[in-house]
């Protein structure tokens, strides 16, 4: 029986768009190209979300990719970037709501650097109704890595058969199912067909 719902944060909670920071600071579409390319598309930025490398390391490593010219913009769209580049996704807050009504526990299990812990009650819809929170940063590893859903099980003393977990990656949910928590691949953003896939829970 399923007894807590686990939520991926972005593309499910959360809508993003690396570029939005990149429009404050920086004028050029090729330069913003290129930071675009170093910094969000970048190695560190993985690093960043396993909690291994500072912000100051991965300025670094970023700006010795870049002309000097463009080192601070860099530095500021590190510093910006959770300030203009996530939303909350709106829809999803009458299911969460209508999840807690209907007896759920709530979990939020993400990829997601230690700078998010100081935002995310601004971004998440329905924060208040959510029972625990884990970040990837906060553990030193991420999702699909088995480690991480084990933190989960663990932090929060959740039975993985009683877990159903929603991601935004196919991998991850394979992830999860190893780790004995099924689950369903958000991808295409239909909360229809998500709600169906909720509601045929309670059938089983």
């Amino acid at each position: 029986m399923i007894k807590n719902i686990v939520f991926d944060m972005g593309k499910v909670l959360v809508d993003y768009d690396a570029k939005r920071v990149l429009t404050q600071y920086i004028d050029s579409e090729e330069d913003q190209y290129l930071v675009c390319l170093a910094l969000f598309s970048s190695g560190e930025w993985t690093l960043l979300d396993m909690g291994v490398l500072s912000h100051r390391q991965a300025l670094t490593q970023v700006c010795g990719r870049l002309p000097q010219r463009l080192h601070e913009a860099a530095a500021l769209c590190l510093a910006n970037w959770h300030k203009y580049n996530m939303w909350p996704m709106a829809e999803m807050e009458p299911l969460i709501r209508q999840l807690k009504a209907r007896g759920y526990r709530l979990y939020i299990c993400s990829n997601a650097s230690s700078r998010l812990l100081d935002c995310y009650e601004k971004v998440i819809p329905a924060i208040e109704c959510f029972d625990g929170i884990l970040f990837s940063a906060e553990v030193k590893c991420i999702k699909p890595q088995k480690e991480i859903y084990q933190h989960l099980f663990e932090r929060f003393n959740l039975d993985p058969s009683e877990c159903f977990f929603i991601d935004d990656l196919q991998l991850n949910i394979d992830g999860a199912r190893v780790c004995g928590m099924d689950g369903y691949c958000f991808a295409d953003g239909n909360i229809a067909k998500l709600e169906a896939a909720l509601a045929a829970l309670e059938q089983k």
